[in-house]
């Protein structure tokens, strides 16, 4: 059963948007690109947020015009700004050693995290602080390994909101196939919230899989 154009739209700018943290950049996600995007799915593609600019690309890639291992410079998304390095060059020597102290001390709960997530020097880096942090870490392998539990953590409980939210109010057929999409995620991170967070990916299945009648009758 192929899957609806919508559901593949949403995955194929999902891709697109999170590039620069995919093994191999956009040497493999192109030719997912290629491959996956027919004239229905970019119909699809175009009516979403900086979906017009991912259309582009890809016809770009097809007419050749773009080589298959890179992307025009005014096509990158968000401006290109998660393309490049994102290093905070103007951390001080105490605020290291207070970043260094709170992953050592961590303990993986609602609690510690937004504890954690409160610090100045957290707080300083913006929406991209988990990959500030992973490049100021670079030098310490045990507390990059130790900040991993943190992203997770971080993920986990982002991922408990969004789902719960999907469940107090009625789903468009839009985020309906961003739940498809995401769904690996609900799969891996819900159950760590023991029989409460089964129980709501059990909910979630269900709303992904009344999409899956919809699309066999399509």
């Amino acid at each position: 059963m192929k899957a609806k154009a919508s559901v593949i739209a949403q995955k194929l700018l999902n891709l697109y948007r999170q590039a620069h943290v995919i093994v191999g950049g956009w040497g493999a996600v192109n030719r997912v690109f290629v491959d996956e995007a027919t004239d229905e799915v970019l119909t699809e593609m175009a009516d979403l947020p900086t979906g017009k600019m991912l259309v582009q690309h890809i016809k770009n890639l097809r007419d050749g015009k773009t080589p298959m291992n890179s992307i025009a410079r005014e096509l990158l998304p968000y401006g290109g700004m998660m393309n490049e390095p994102a290093i905070a060059t103007d951390i001080s020597n105490d605020d290291l050693d207070d970043l260094i102290s709170a992953i050592n001390n961590f303990e993986p709960d609602q609690d510690a995290l937004q504890q954690f997530m409160q610090m100045p020097v957290v707080r300083g880096f913006g929406p991209e602080w988990a990959v500030s942090i992973k490049h100021i870490l670079n030098n310490h392998p045990e507390e990059l390994k130790k900040f991993d539990t943190i992203v997770r953590t971080w993920r986990a409980y982002s991922l408990w909101e969004s789902a719960n939210d999907i469940i107090s109010k009625p789903i468009n057929e839009r985020a309906r196939a961003q739940l498809q999409v995401d769904m690996p995620d609900y799969e891996t991170y819900l159950p760590m919230f023991g029989d409460e967070g089964r129980t709501l990916l059990h909910k979630l299945h269900k709303i992904t899989s009344s999409l899956a009648h919809i699309n066999s009758e399509a």
